[in-house]
């Protein structure tokens, strides 16, 4: 039986923080988050999430979070936005950014 969440709804609003990358295939930034993200995942573990959403296809989800450029970077938990932010982030800062924003839970 699988349990793990299948819907963007049920992973954000999980006990486990997730970091959502809204990205586009077109944009030259996005491409740049892949192996940052690989490496934050590495620093991080199983305490985050994380998931890419392309803005273009998720159009929906991209407008309700005010998505206007790519690539947009969510943290969430338990369906709240801790922090949000647009444009290339580095794995350290990032990791430091999880860390402080769960630490506040």
């Amino acid at each position: 039986m699988n349990t793990k969440p299948t819907s963007f709804t049920e992973l954000i609003n999980g006990d486990t923080p997730v970091l959502v990358d809204f990205y586009a295939d077109w944009c030259g930034p996005c491409k740049m988050m892949g192996p940052i993200l690989k490496d934050l995942k590495k620093k991080a573990g199983d305490t985050v999430n994380i998931i890419k959403i392309d803005a273009e296809k998720n159009a929906d989800a991209a407008i309700r979070y005010n998505v206007r450029g790519v690539p947009t970077l969510i943290l969430f938990h338990r369906g709240k936005v801790l922090w949000q932010q647009s444009g290339v982030v580095q794995a350290d800062q990032l990791h430091s950014i999880i860390k402080q924003k769960t630490e506040e839970l």
